[in-house]
Protein backbone atom coordinates (compact mmCIF):
# COMPACT_ATOMS: atom_id res chain seq x y z
CA UNK A 1 0.00 0.00 0.00
CA UNK A 2 1.18 3.54 -0.73
CA UNK A 3 -0.14 6.90 0.41
CA UNK A 4 -1.31 9.55 -2.09
CA UNK A 5 -0.82 13.30 -1.68
CA UNK A 6 -4.42 13.68 -0.55
CA UNK A 7 -3.92 11.07 2.17
CA UNK A 8 -5.84 8.26 0.45
CA UNK A 9 -4.36 4.79 0.13
CA UNK A 10 -4.08 2.63 -2.97
CA UNK A 11 -2.61 -0.79 -3.62
CA UNK A 12 0.36 -1.24 -5.93
CA UNK A 13 -0.26 -3.85 -8.57
CA UNK A 14 2.45 -6.24 -9.70
CA UNK A 15 2.28 -4.79 -13.20
CA UNK A 16 3.05 -1.23 -12.10
CA UNK A 17 5.90 0.27 -14.06
CA UNK A 18 9.21 0.64 -12.25
CA UNK A 19 9.28 4.41 -12.57
CA UNK A 20 5.74 4.71 -11.20
CA UNK A 21 6.95 3.38 -7.86
CA UNK A 22 7.90 5.90 -5.22
CA UNK A 23 11.67 5.34 -5.42
CA UNK A 24 14.09 8.20 -5.44
CA UNK A 25 16.48 8.55 -8.38
CA UNK A 26 19.51 7.43 -6.37
CA UNK A 27 17.79 4.22 -5.23
CA UNK A 28 16.76 3.30 -8.77
CA UNK A 29 20.21 4.16 -10.12
CA UNK A 30 21.96 2.01 -7.54
CA UNK A 31 19.54 -0.87 -8.05
CA UNK A 32 20.03 -0.86 -11.79
CA UNK A 33 23.80 -0.57 -11.54
CA UNK A 34 24.13 -3.47 -9.10
CA UNK A 35 21.58 -5.86 -10.49
CA UNK A 36 21.63 -5.37 -14.25
CA UNK A 37 25.36 -5.21 -14.98
CA UNK A 38 24.95 -1.87 -16.74
CA UNK A 39 22.61 -2.99 -19.49
CA UNK A 40 21.20 -0.30 -21.77
CA UNK A 41 17.71 -1.78 -21.50
CA UNK A 42 17.36 -0.34 -17.99
CA UNK A 43 18.13 3.24 -18.88
CA UNK A 44 15.18 4.83 -17.11
CA UNK A 45 15.11 8.59 -16.70
CA UNK A 46 18.88 8.80 -16.15
CA UNK A 47 20.99 11.54 -17.70
CA UNK A 48 23.95 10.15 -19.64
CA UNK A 49 26.39 12.02 -17.41
CA UNK A 50 25.09 10.10 -14.38
CA UNK A 51 25.24 6.65 -15.94
CA UNK A 52 27.77 4.07 -14.76
CA UNK A 53 30.47 3.89 -17.39
CA UNK A 54 29.83 0.19 -17.97
CA UNK A 55 26.39 1.20 -19.26
CA UNK A 56 27.33 4.49 -20.88
CA UNK A 57 29.99 2.85 -23.04
CA UNK A 58 28.32 -0.51 -23.65
CA UNK A 59 28.60 -1.40 -27.37
CA UNK A 60 25.34 -0.97 -29.26
CA UNK A 61 26.31 -2.74 -32.49
CA UNK A 62 28.35 -5.78 -33.42
CA UNK A 63 30.92 -3.57 -35.13
CA UNK A 64 31.64 -1.83 -31.80
CA UNK A 65 32.73 -5.02 -30.04
CA UNK A 66 36.50 -5.19 -29.59
CA UNK A 67 37.17 -8.92 -29.26
CA UNK A 68 36.09 -12.46 -30.16
CA UNK A 69 35.99 -11.65 -33.87
CA UNK A 70 35.52 -15.29 -34.89
CA UNK A 71 32.43 -15.63 -32.70
CA UNK A 72 30.96 -12.35 -33.95
CA UNK A 73 31.59 -13.27 -37.59
CA UNK A 74 29.91 -16.65 -37.13
CA UNK A 75 26.83 -15.20 -35.42
CA UNK A 76 26.61 -12.42 -38.02
CA UNK A 77 26.61 -15.06 -40.77
CA UNK A 78 23.80 -16.91 -38.99
CA UNK A 79 21.77 -13.68 -38.84
CA UNK A 80 22.41 -12.71 -42.46
CA UNK A 81 21.35 -16.17 -43.65
CA UNK A 82 18.29 -16.12 -41.35
CA UNK A 83 19.24 -19.38 -39.63
CA UNK A 84 20.12 -18.31 -36.12
CA UNK A 85 20.20 -21.35 -33.78
CA UNK A 86 19.72 -21.44 -30.04
CA UNK A 87 22.87 -20.05 -28.43
CA UNK A 88 24.83 -20.85 -25.29
CA UNK A 89 27.40 -18.17 -24.45
CA UNK A 90 29.71 -18.98 -21.56
CA UNK A 91 32.90 -17.66 -20.03
CA UNK A 92 34.21 -15.42 -17.24
CA UNK A 93 32.40 -12.18 -16.29
CA UNK A 94 33.03 -9.01 -18.27
CA UNK A 95 34.05 -10.70 -21.52
CA UNK A 96 31.22 -9.41 -23.72
CA UNK A 97 28.64 -12.20 -23.63
CA UNK A 98 25.63 -10.02 -22.83
CA UNK A 99 26.81 -7.14 -25.01
CA UNK A 100 27.16 -9.52 -27.96
CA UNK A 101 23.65 -10.95 -27.77
CA UNK A 102 22.05 -7.54 -27.18
CA UNK A 103 23.90 -6.19 -30.23
CA UNK A 104 22.64 -9.21 -32.21
CA UNK A 105 19.07 -8.50 -31.11
CA UNK A 106 19.37 -4.88 -32.25
CA UNK A 107 20.71 -6.04 -35.62
CA UNK A 108 17.85 -8.52 -36.08
CA UNK A 109 14.90 -6.46 -34.83
CA UNK A 110 15.96 -2.86 -35.30
CA UNK A 111 13.40 -0.46 -33.86
CA UNK A 112 11.26 -3.41 -32.63
CA UNK A 113 14.12 -4.53 -30.38
CA UNK A 114 12.42 -4.15 -26.99
CA UNK A 115 9.13 -5.78 -27.95
CA UNK A 116 10.76 -8.82 -29.55
CA UNK A 117 12.97 -10.04 -26.72
CA UNK A 118 12.34 -11.31 -23.22
CA UNK A 119 15.37 -10.79 -21.02
CA UNK A 120 15.46 -12.74 -17.77
CA UNK A 121 18.17 -12.22 -15.14
CA UNK A 122 18.34 -15.22 -12.86
CA UNK A 123 20.15 -13.86 -9.81
CA UNK A 124 20.46 -16.27 -6.91
CA UNK A 125 19.04 -15.01 -3.60
CA UNK A 126 18.53 -11.52 -5.01
CA UNK A 127 16.04 -9.39 -6.85
CA UNK A 128 16.41 -7.98 -10.34
CA UNK A 129 14.52 -5.54 -12.52
CA UNK A 130 14.58 -6.07 -16.27
CA UNK A 131 12.81 -4.35 -19.12
CA UNK A 132 10.16 -7.08 -19.15
CA UNK A 133 9.87 -8.97 -15.88
CA UNK A 134 10.61 -8.78 -12.19
CA UNK A 135 11.92 -12.07 -10.81
CA UNK A 136 13.48 -13.41 -7.66
CA UNK A 137 15.26 -16.71 -7.11
CA UNK A 138 15.87 -18.30 -3.74
CA UNK A 139 17.88 -21.30 -2.65
CA UNK A 140 14.94 -23.72 -2.83
CA UNK A 141 14.93 -26.85 -4.97
CA UNK A 142 12.48 -25.36 -7.51
CA UNK A 143 14.67 -22.31 -8.15
CA UNK A 144 13.84 -20.97 -11.61
CA UNK A 145 11.02 -23.44 -12.23
CA UNK A 146 8.22 -20.87 -11.86
CA UNK A 147 10.04 -18.51 -14.21
CA UNK A 148 10.11 -21.21 -16.90
CA UNK A 149 6.48 -22.25 -16.36
CA UNK A 150 5.07 -18.72 -16.26
CA UNK A 151 6.95 -15.87 -17.94
CA UNK A 152 9.10 -17.85 -20.39
CA UNK A 153 6.39 -20.26 -21.53
CA UNK A 154 3.85 -17.44 -21.95
CA UNK A 155 6.24 -15.35 -24.03
CA UNK A 156 7.40 -18.32 -26.11
CA UNK A 157 3.88 -19.53 -26.93
CA UNK A 158 2.77 -16.22 -28.47
CA UNK A 159 3.70 -15.59 -32.09
CA UNK A 160 5.44 -12.49 -33.38
CA UNK A 161 3.46 -9.62 -34.88
CA UNK A 162 6.21 -8.76 -37.37
CA UNK A 163 6.34 -10.84 -40.53
CA UNK A 164 9.87 -9.88 -41.61
CA UNK A 165 11.36 -11.74 -38.63
CA UNK A 166 9.76 -15.07 -37.88
CA UNK A 167 10.96 -15.53 -34.33
CA UNK A 168 11.33 -13.73 -31.03
CA UNK A 169 14.27 -14.06 -28.65
CA UNK A 170 14.52 -15.08 -25.01
CA UNK A 171 17.78 -14.20 -23.24
CA UNK A 172 18.44 -16.11 -20.02
CA UNK A 173 21.28 -14.39 -18.19
CA UNK A 174 23.02 -16.14 -15.27
CA UNK A 175 21.29 -19.34 -16.39
CA UNK A 176 23.72 -21.48 -14.40
CA UNK A 177 21.72 -20.45 -11.31
CA UNK A 178 18.79 -22.62 -12.47
CA UNK A 179 18.25 -26.00 -10.84
CA UNK A 180 18.28 -29.21 -12.86
CA UNK A 181 14.47 -29.44 -12.58
CA UNK A 182 14.08 -25.93 -14.01
CA UNK A 183 16.52 -26.75 -16.81
CA UNK A 184 14.60 -29.92 -17.67
CA UNK A 185 11.41 -27.85 -17.89
CA UNK A 186 13.24 -25.34 -20.08
CA UNK A 187 14.41 -28.13 -22.36
CA UNK A 188 10.81 -29.08 -23.10
CA UNK A 189 9.90 -25.44 -23.79
CA UNK A 190 12.83 -25.15 -26.21
CA UNK A 191 11.67 -28.26 -28.05
CA UNK A 192 8.05 -27.14 -28.30
CA UNK A 193 8.42 -23.49 -29.31
CA UNK A 194 11.47 -23.47 -31.60
CA UNK A 195 9.36 -22.08 -34.46
CA UNK A 196 8.43 -19.00 -32.43
CA UNK A 197 11.52 -18.33 -30.33
CA UNK A 198 15.29 -18.51 -30.27
CA UNK A 199 16.82 -19.01 -26.84
CA UNK A 200 20.15 -17.56 -25.77
CA UNK A 201 21.56 -18.82 -22.49
CA UNK A 202 24.38 -16.87 -20.85
CA UNK A 203 26.41 -18.33 -17.99
CA UNK A 204 29.82 -18.36 -16.36
CA UNK A 205 30.04 -22.11 -15.75
CA UNK A 206 28.90 -24.28 -18.66
CA UNK A 207 29.27 -27.46 -16.57
CA UNK A 208 26.20 -26.32 -14.59
CA UNK A 209 24.03 -26.51 -17.72
CA UNK A 210 22.55 -29.97 -18.29
CA UNK A 211 23.79 -31.89 -21.39
CA UNK A 212 20.29 -31.97 -22.88
CA UNK A 213 20.25 -28.16 -23.17
CA UNK A 214 23.89 -27.95 -24.26
CA UNK A 215 23.19 -30.31 -27.16
CA UNK A 216 20.31 -28.11 -28.36
CA UNK A 217 22.46 -24.96 -28.51
CA UNK A 218 25.43 -23.74 -30.48
CA UNK A 219 28.07 -23.06 -27.85
CA UNK A 220 30.56 -20.18 -27.87
CA UNK A 221 33.21 -19.67 -25.21
CA UNK A 222 34.16 -16.08 -24.41
CA UNK A 223 37.75 -16.04 -23.18
CA UNK A 224 39.11 -13.26 -20.93
CA UNK A 225 40.00 -10.16 -22.92
CA UNK A 226 43.62 -9.43 -23.76
CA UNK A 227 45.24 -6.42 -22.15
CA UNK A 228 45.71 -4.61 -25.46
CA UNK A 229 41.99 -5.01 -26.22
CA UNK A 230 41.02 -3.56 -22.85
CA UNK A 231 43.54 -0.76 -23.26
CA UNK A 232 41.99 0.37 -26.55
CA UNK A 233 38.60 0.88 -24.90
CA UNK A 234 40.12 2.41 -21.76
CA UNK A 235 42.05 4.98 -23.83
CA UNK A 236 38.83 6.02 -25.59
CA UNK A 237 36.94 6.44 -22.31
CA UNK A 238 39.84 8.29 -20.66
CA UNK A 239 39.80 10.82 -23.49
CA UNK A 240 36.00 11.17 -23.50
CA UNK A 241 35.78 11.60 -19.72
CA UNK A 242 38.94 13.77 -19.53
CA UNK A 243 40.42 11.54 -16.81
CA UNK A 244 43.82 12.51 -15.39
CA UNK A 245 45.69 9.18 -15.51
CA UNK A 246 49.38 8.31 -15.75
CA UNK A 247 51.03 5.23 -17.27
CA UNK A 248 51.35 3.48 -13.92
CA UNK A 249 47.61 3.91 -13.38
CA UNK A 250 46.85 2.33 -16.76
CA UNK A 251 49.14 -0.60 -16.00
CA UNK A 252 47.45 -1.12 -12.64
CA UNK A 253 44.00 -1.06 -14.25
CA UNK A 254 45.04 -3.66 -16.83
CA UNK A 255 46.64 -5.88 -14.22
CA UNK A 256 43.71 -5.80 -11.81
CA UNK A 257 41.07 -6.24 -14.51
CA UNK A 258 42.27 -9.80 -15.23
CA UNK A 259 40.58 -9.80 -18.62
CA UNK A 260 37.29 -8.37 -17.29
CA UNK A 261 36.26 -5.19 -19.12
CA UNK A 262 33.46 -4.44 -16.66
CA UNK A 263 35.87 -4.66 -13.74
CA UNK A 264 38.36 -2.36 -15.48
CA UNK A 265 35.71 0.31 -16.09
CA UNK A 266 34.34 0.08 -12.55
CA UNK A 267 37.82 0.47 -11.05
CA UNK A 268 38.59 3.40 -13.36
CA UNK A 269 35.35 5.21 -12.48
CA UNK A 270 35.75 4.53 -8.74
CA UNK A 271 39.35 5.74 -8.68
CA UNK A 272 38.45 8.81 -10.73
CA UNK A 273 35.71 9.66 -8.24
CA UNK A 274 37.92 9.12 -5.18
CA UNK A 275 41.13 10.80 -6.35
CA UNK A 276 42.14 13.71 -8.56
CA UNK A 277 44.64 11.55 -10.45
CA UNK A 278 44.50 7.88 -11.42
CA UNK A 279 47.88 6.47 -10.40
CA UNK A 280 48.90 2.92 -9.55
CA UNK A 281 48.91 3.72 -5.82
CA UNK A 282 45.45 5.29 -5.96
CA UNK A 283 44.06 2.38 -7.98
CA UNK A 284 45.31 -0.16 -5.44
CA UNK A 285 44.00 1.97 -2.57
CA UNK A 286 40.57 2.18 -4.18
CA UNK A 287 40.35 -1.56 -4.83
CA UNK A 288 41.98 -2.63 -1.58
CA UNK A 289 44.39 -5.08 -3.23
CA UNK A 290 47.94 -5.56 -1.92
CA UNK A 291 50.59 -3.41 -3.59
CA UNK A 292 53.12 -5.32 -5.74
CA UNK A 293 55.99 -4.13 -3.53
CA UNK A 294 54.17 -5.47 -0.44
CA UNK A 295 53.79 -8.88 -2.08
CA UNK A 296 57.45 -8.82 -3.07
CA UNK A 297 58.38 -8.13 0.55
CA UNK A 298 56.18 -10.98 1.77
CA UNK A 299 57.75 -13.44 -0.68
CA UNK A 300 61.24 -12.34 0.38
CA UNK A 301 60.35 -12.85 4.06
CA UNK A 302 59.03 -16.31 3.29
CA UNK A 303 62.12 -17.25 1.32
CA UNK A 304 64.87 -15.74 3.45
CA UNK A 305 63.66 -15.25 7.05
CA UNK A 306 63.06 -17.78 9.78
CA UNK A 307 59.49 -18.83 10.55
CA UNK A 308 58.84 -16.50 13.50
CA UNK A 309 60.29 -13.41 11.82
CA UNK A 310 58.38 -14.05 8.59
CA UNK A 311 55.13 -14.76 10.44
CA UNK A 312 55.15 -11.61 12.56
CA UNK A 313 56.32 -9.42 9.66
CA UNK A 314 53.47 -10.63 7.45
CA UNK A 315 50.95 -10.32 10.28
CA UNK A 316 52.05 -6.75 10.98
CA UNK A 317 51.81 -5.74 7.31
CA UNK A 318 48.41 -7.43 6.96
CA UNK A 319 47.06 -5.65 10.04
CA UNK A 320 48.42 -2.19 9.23
CA UNK A 321 47.16 -2.19 5.64
CA UNK A 322 43.98 -4.17 6.26
CA UNK A 323 44.76 -6.79 3.62
CA UNK A 324 42.64 -9.87 3.03
CA UNK A 325 44.40 -13.22 3.32
CA UNK A 326 42.77 -14.47 0.10
CA UNK A 327 44.16 -11.48 -1.82
CA UNK A 328 47.64 -12.07 -0.38
CA UNK A 329 47.60 -15.75 -1.38
CA UNK A 330 46.40 -14.93 -4.90
CA UNK A 331 49.13 -12.34 -5.42
CA UNK A 332 51.80 -14.69 -4.00
CA UNK A 333 50.80 -17.28 -6.60
CA UNK A 334 51.33 -14.74 -9.37
CA UNK A 335 54.58 -13.46 -7.86
CA UNK A 336 56.03 -16.98 -7.73
CA UNK A 337 55.56 -17.38 -11.48
CA UNK A 338 58.21 -14.68 -11.99
CA UNK A 339 60.80 -16.42 -9.75
CA UNK A 340 63.11 -19.17 -11.04
CA UNK A 341 62.55 -22.27 -8.93
CA UNK A 342 63.02 -26.02 -9.46
CA UNK A 343 59.75 -27.54 -10.60
CA UNK A 344 59.47 -29.86 -7.61
CA UNK A 345 59.95 -26.90 -5.24
CA UNK A 346 57.39 -24.80 -7.13
CA UNK A 347 54.83 -27.61 -7.02
CA UNK A 348 55.46 -28.13 -3.31
CA UNK A 349 54.91 -24.42 -2.55
CA UNK A 350 51.74 -24.29 -4.67
CA UNK A 351 50.40 -27.38 -2.94
CA UNK A 352 50.97 -25.90 0.53
CA UNK A 353 49.49 -22.53 -0.45
CA UNK A 354 46.39 -24.31 -1.75
CA UNK A 355 45.85 -25.82 1.70
CA UNK A 356 45.55 -22.40 3.37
Amino acid sequence: MTKNLDGSMHELKESDDLMELDHDDETISNLMRLKNKGKETLRVGMASDNLPWVEKYRPKGLDELISHNNIIETITRFIDENRLPHLLLYGPPGTGKTSTILACARKIYGSNFKSMILEVLLFLNSTSYTNTIFCQLNASDDRGLDVVRDQIKTFASSKTMFQDVGFKMIILDESDNMTQAAQNALRRVIEKYTKNVRFCLICNYVNKIIPAIQSRCTKFRFAPLKEDQIQIRLNTIILDEKVNVDNSGKEALLRLSKGDMRRALNILQSTCAAFDEVTALNVYKCVGCPLPEDIESIVNWLMESDYNSAYFSILKLKTIKGLALADIITEIFEQLTTIELPENVRCYIYDKLADI
